[in-house]
């Protein structure tokens, strides 16, 4: 016969199902969309995943608000610094390997192995561009032969704002390897994750917000890509977009509204590999470079 102890054992209790909540990431907080919208995101069998947050044109600016207060700080931080936090993340998500391929094999329809090596890749090119920090400066500036008793020096400088389009079916090895290159540089971003696959990149979010990261570098919003994308295009106040999440003809509008404050763009790449070893052009596409002239002294 059981006893009272055993019928009120919590082992033996029936749990209710903690369901998790995703939200937003602006300004190194998770708030939920101003709008107080949500959409159901399926996996690759149309089977309920979670309900993703659906951001707004205000969620839109009020991260871009976040991106330009953090840019000063982040832009003035040392290379090998920023390199030790890029570090850090990768650290972070080694630690939570299983659940990043979990999420990813739901959202891309893979199996456990590739899903495990999409992350695996999405980690070790973190630690990628981390060592790249405080050496990209050396391979795109330095010293300019000029005939008169000058020194010309150039040196690279972060572009500003960036809006990251993240890939829409690449949902962490894609979005890695967009946002990984603007933020090494010293630029601050706002990321539109994947329209269909977003619960990977606001995972990652809560990878940033405990890795050092400063709050208002990374700011993640879910949701429809070409809503989010329209006001971060024509945003005064947003100096550069990558265009890789965007087809064809959304790139081309917001190629348009990018113009009216100069903004350089990134377009996007249909043939592109994301899975392919990286090189530098993702860096030096949101780089700025400043040439000092310096009399030389007698």
């Amino acid at each position: 016969m059981s006893t009272p102890e055993a019928r009120t054992s919590p082992a033996r209790a029936a749990r209710l199902s903690v369901l998790k909540t995703y939200k937003l990431y602006v300004g190194g907080k998770f708030p939920r969309s101003e709008s107080g919208r949500v959409y159901e995101v399926t996996d690759a069998k149309a089977q309920w995943l979670a309900n993703a947050p659906l951001a707004s044109r205000k969620d839109a600016r009020d991260a871009v608000v976040a991106a330009r207060k953090a840019f000063g700080g982040w832009s003035g931080a040392t290379a090998y610094n920023r390199g030790q936090i890029l570090y850090r993340i990768a650290e972070m998500l080694e630690g939570r390997r299983e659940q990043f391929a979990a999420e990813v094999a739901a959202a891309e329809g893979l199996s456990k192995a590739k899903a495990q090596a999409q992350t695996d890749a999405a980690i070790d090119r973190w630690v990628w561009y981390a060592g790249w920090s405080d050496k990209v400066a050396q391979v795109v500036g330095g010293g300019n032969p000029v005939a008169g008793p000058f020194f010309n020096l150039s040196t690279p400088e972060p572009t500003g704002v960036v809006a990251a389009l993240a890939p829409q079916e690449s949902s962490l090895l894609g979005l890695v390897s967009v946002l990984a290159p603007v933020i090494v540089t010293g630029n601050t971003a706002v990321v539109v994750t994947s329209r269909t696959a977003p619960l990977p990149a606001l995972s990652l979010a809560e990878v940033l917000a405990t890795s050092d990261l400063p709050g208002g570098v990374v700011n993640v919003l879910s949701g429809d890509t070409a809503e989010i994308a329209r006001p971060l295009a024509a945003h005064q106040d947003v100096n550069a977009i990558d265009l890789a999440g965007a087809d064809g003809e959304l790139a081309v509008e917001l190629e348009g509204a990018a113009a009216e404050n100069l903004k350089r763009v990134l377009r996007p790449d249909a043939d592109a590999d994301w899975a392919a070893e990286p090189g530098l052009e993702r860096m030096t596409a949101f780089l700025e470079t400043k040439t000092v002239w310096h009399p030389i002294g007698a």
